[in-house]
C-alpha cells in the first residue's frame, strides 16, 4: 500500500483526512479509527476476538498526539488514554472503505 501524499489531523472536527492522490481522499471521523484499533488491548492477539466495545469510545474522543511509524503506519495517543495501536495505511484504508467513501 502507497502512503498518503498528505496527512491532516483536523482536531475541531475531530477527523483524520487522508490524501492518497487528487480525488482519492479519506476522512475518517476521530471516534472511528479509534473503534478500529487492532492492539492487543482491544483484540485478542490469539483468538482475534474484539474486547474493545465500540460503543465505549467516546463521539468526542481527541487526538493528543500523533506520530509516523516508519513509512506504512500511524500511532495515535487519544484522550481516552489509549496509545498502543498502530494503525498501517491499508488498515485506515479498510476502516474507510467500512465507514462507505461519503461517510464524513
Amino acid at each position: 500500500m502507497q502512503s498518503p501524499q498528505n496527512i491532516r489531523v483536523h482536531r475541531d472536527q475531530r477527523i483524520l483526512e487522508l490524501v492518497w492522490q487528487a480525488q482519492d481522499i479519506t476522512r475518517l471521523p476521530f471516534q472511528a479509527v479509534r473503534q478500529g484499533c487492532r492492539c492487543a488491548v482491544c483484540v485478542d492477539e490469539f483468538t482475534g476476538r474484539r474486547l474493545l466495545d465500540p460503543d465505549s469510545v467516546p463521539a468526542d474522543l481527541d487526538v493528543l498526539d500523533v506520530s509516523l511509524t516508519g513509512n506504512y503506519a500511524m500511532k495515535f495517543r487519544w484522550s481516552d488514554n489509549h496509545d498502543t495501536g498502530l494503525f498501517t495505511w491499508d488498515h485506515l484504508r479498510q476502516i474507510g472503505e467500512q465507514l462507505g467513501s461519503d461517510a464524513v
